[in-house]
């Protein structure tokens, strides 16, 4: 039985050590049995991801799950073959399985779970763009994601009437430029990274033609299910930029974190971009005192700052992963008592038609 919820209050999630190479795929002998010196790229395992979930069970020793599973019409299974290496086989509750696979509790309608959570189409100006706070304005650039989370905000955003089409570049750039007060852009989606260099370096160059721009933020989570998507041409590029470049990677679990992606990451901050994290307080998976603390170590070893604890987004379908703000407050004062004051992120909660992320009070609960 897949069980979502936690069993007990301070209940010990293992933790996979950081192995060298454990997860790496970098033939196709791991992924599909060819050539074991055929190096794989990330573009390649882009479009080799898992999405049929027999074979996900097959691969990870968990057929005999299926009955409590079932499949999405439209936000369907999809996790890259690495990300799946990291998973325990035979383990139905391994926390990162749960955040991916797809589970009949998706299906119970729950009052307050809502398809646009946060309202974002209210803070639709123009195609592509969001503009939600004050100094920053969000560009969808893609739709697309390696990896479909269950519990994400936007896996019922309508992208195909928000993707920015070519000629939209020249109007966000005016809208921008309208707006003195923006000084930082958010390159969102869907996943940004999971566009080629091309198309990327295309948005950063519009960008950074802006003079009032003096930050671009990448929100990402590619480098941490396929971490070989920091290829060389994109850090040089990043390097060069003459805007100060932050890349935001979203990271629920320590296990996410293998030797490989530490040192792809490692290999970001040595370029000088600046890296953060943001975690979903998700129930079963992370809602345990040693499993945030492991994370925000393994996150700094690989160096990352902890940036953001979610408090979950009330999206459609994923009411199975909440957790009582008095639990989260209670697990965060556990946090504060264990770890360093600049390992601990903040605690916060995103509610719709406010410019700004809001605090958790840790003394109304």
């Amino acid at each position: 039985m897949i069980n979502h919820l936690p069993k007990q209050k301070n209940r010990q999630i293992p933790i996979t050590p950081i192995v060298t190479g454990s997860s790496e795929i970098n033939s196709k002998e791991n992924s599909k049995g060819g050539d074991s010196n055929e190096v794989i790229t990330w573009q390649t395992q882009v479009a080799d991801v898992i999405t049929d979930i027999d074979q996900l069970l097959v691969i990870l020793e968990l057929t005999h799950i299926k009955s409590e599973l079932y499949i999405p019409e439209g936000f369907g299974l999809r996790v890259p073959r690495g990300f799946v290496a990291k998973m325990k086989k035979g383990d139905a509750n391994d926390p990162l399985l749960l955040q991916v696979l797809p589970n009949k509790l998706e299906q119970v309608k729950v009052s307050g779970y809502v398809a646009d959570p946060l309202a974002e189409n209210e803070q639709n100006p123009t195609q592509g763009l969001l503009h939600k706070y004050h100094s920053r304005v969000l560009v969808t650039v893609t739709g697309a994601c390696a990896i479909h989370c269950r519990y994400c905000f936007r896996q019922h955003f309508d992208y195909q009437a928000n993707l920015p089409k070519s000629e939209q570049l020249d109007v966000i750039k005016a809208y921008i430029s309208q707006h003195p007060e923006v000084r930082e852009v958010l390159l969102s989606g869907g996943d940004p990274l999971s566009v080629s260099n091309r198309r990327l370096f295309l948005w950063l160059e519009a960008l950074e033609a802006l003079p009032q721009i003096s930050t671009i933020r990448i929100h990402t989570r590619l480098p941490i299910v396929i971490p070989e998507r920091l290829d060389p041409e994109l850090l040089s590029r990043l390097e060069a930029s003459r805007c100060r470049i932050v890349m935001v990677v979203h990271t629920n679990h320590a296990n996410e974190i293998d030797e490989n992606t530490a040192q792809y990451l490692l290999q970001a901050k040595q370029k000088g971009i600046t890296l953060l994290n943001q975690t979903v307080l998700l129930a079963g998976i992370n809602d345990s005192v040693a499993v945030q603390v492991a994370l925000n170590e393994r996150l700094f070893a690989a160096g990352v700052l902890p940036y953001y604890l979610h408090l979950l987004d009330k999206v459609e379908g994923a009411a199975h992963f909440d957790m009582a703000k008095q639990q989260a407050v209670e697990l965060y004062w556990q946090m504060l008592e264990q770890l360093p004051g600049y390992l601990v992120p903040k605690l916060v909660q995103e509610l719709p038609n406010r410019p700004f992320k809001t605090p958790v009070d840790l003394y109304q609960h």
